[in-house]
């Protein structure tokens, strides 16, 4: 069969999806690029926001009126929380992605010829207390440069705006000899860069009575696989910033200083509404704390906006704050209703407001961002080499520098390949990308 993937969502998701085309291809079929040329198309669906959910079905539809021919397959969070019609054949949840050959292969060889509905009935499964983690095996990415490990599942937090707990069950850690084995596979595939990723990384090992240190002997024995160059690193709890973990990262020879460390809202009113387990004043210990030992790390972050009952004081709050913590990237969403959850029952505000505040909050952003990649000047840093052309008669490498900053250096008669890491010196900036001068 002909198969076309489409990914909406986080990393994770697209994680599953290289795995899921993986397990196609090993089991005779045929990858293909585009859902007019497929006899079978999957889409990965996202629920994170009301937006991304509305979104899934939409590819859906379009699918299948761009090939009613084709079997459509509904995968993933959007999937698993429907109740009712869902406009595909095949309708698979976050937690049996794994069986995705299984299923397409026995509904299209019970088929028959008959004509397709592209509707399924679906009826959401209850809220798991416990689970099981469904190991896809090893999975190579197709992008060639940088490949990502997932090693955990799930979340228990329950965030009063979040349905994920809901779509995704509660923390399943994948056993750490298989990411071991994932990450050697990897390295002699000729990846240099290794991103571990989970929906709740920092809950890895939760589920079997371990605190933040099995996440860190996980990493240990990753950052040990011989090969790899730069080890990085998904979203990250605050609180699980303790100084021992602190410690324990800074002992890794591969780590790049770039962290990810969900925030939210720069309110403590608004933190408390929304069922963060940290406030304000503890966010900044961990960020000090991480930078006393990176000097030189990025600070990346989320941030909702026009959450419910959001008052222009405590707005006004968070764009002191991000201000205060100078990150080098705020990843800013306007706060959307997700049925199931407390926050869809709180007085909402207007989306002209969430909107107009997150169009604020992204100027803060961009200006933070070109003073993050400006102050790199005169630094010696690496690049991982994702990208090479010619530009104004020069040969140009394009990557990102360990602390996740989008640079390009010219080079004239250097053997350099795609996947490479080389190194230099940043020579000068432009907005929120550099220029490195190689040595």
């Amino acid at each position: 069969m002909k198969v076309y993937f489409l990914t909406l969502g986080c990393r994770v998701n697209q994680y599953e999806t290289d795995a899921a085309r993986r397990l196609f291809l090993d089991n005779g079929h045929i990858n293909v690029d585009s859902p007019e040329e497929a006899d079978v198309c999957i889409v990965n669906t996202c629920s994170v926001t009301g937006e991304a959910d509305r979104k899934s079905s939409q590819m859906l539809r379009r699918m299948a009126k761009n090939n009613p021919d084709a079997v459509i397959v509904a995968m993933g969070c959007s999937s698993e929380l429907k109740t009712g019609e869902v406009p595909a054949d095949i309708v698979i949840g976050t937690r049996d992605k794994n069986t995705v050959v299984a299923r397409v292969e026995e509904f299209v060889a019970s088929r028959e010829n008959k004509e397709l509905s592209h509707i399924t009935s679906h009826t959401r499964p209850e809220v798991s207390k416990t689970d099981d983690y469904h190991d896809f095996g090893t999975v190579l990415s197709p992008e060639g440069t940088r490949a990502f490990i997932k090693v955990e599942d799930g979340c228990n937090n329950f965030c009063t705006y979040c349905v994920i707990p809901y779509a995704r069950g509660r923390v399943v850690s994948r056993p750490e000899d298989a990411c071991v084995k994932e990450a050697e596979f990897l390295a002699k595939s000729g990846f240099k860069e290794i991103i571990v990723s989970g929906i709740h990384l920092c809950s890895y090992g939760k589920d079997q009575g371990k605190d933040i240190t099995a996440l860190l002997d996980l990493l240990k024995k990753i950052d040990a696989v011989p090969g790899i160059g730069r080890l990085r690193l998904g979203s990250l709890e605050p609180k699980s910033m303790t100084p021992e973990f602190i410690a324990g990262l800074k002992e890794l020879k591969h780590l790049c200083p770039h962290f990810h460390l969900s925030l939210q809202s720069g309110s403590d009113t608004v933190l408390k509404r929304m069922n963060r387990k940290y406030n304000t004043a503890e966010y900044e210990d961990r960020v000090n704390a991480l930078r006393a030992e990176f000097p030189d790390m990025s600070l990346t972050t989320d941030i909702i906006t026009g959450f419910p009952e959001e008052t222009e004081e405590e707005f006004s709050e968070t764009i002191a704050y991000a201000e205060k913590l100078k990150f080098a990237k705020i990843h800013v969403f306007p706060y959307s209703v997700r049925e199931g959850t407390k926050a869809a029952d709180m007085p909402q505000i207007d989306m002209s407001v969430r909107k107009a505040r997150a169009k604020c909050l992204i100027e803060v952003s961009d200006r933070l961002s070109y003073e993050f990649a400006a102050a790199m000047k005169g630094k010696h840093a690496d690049i991982l080499v994702e990208k090479i052309e010619e530009k104004d008669g020069h040969t140009v490498a394009e990557g990102y520098t360990a602390n996740y900053i989008r640079t390009f250096a010219e080079f004239d008669g250097n053997e350099i390949e795609k996947g490479s890491i080389v190194k230099g010196v940043i020579t000068g900036s432009d907005n929120e990308t550099c220029q490195m001068k190689l040595i």
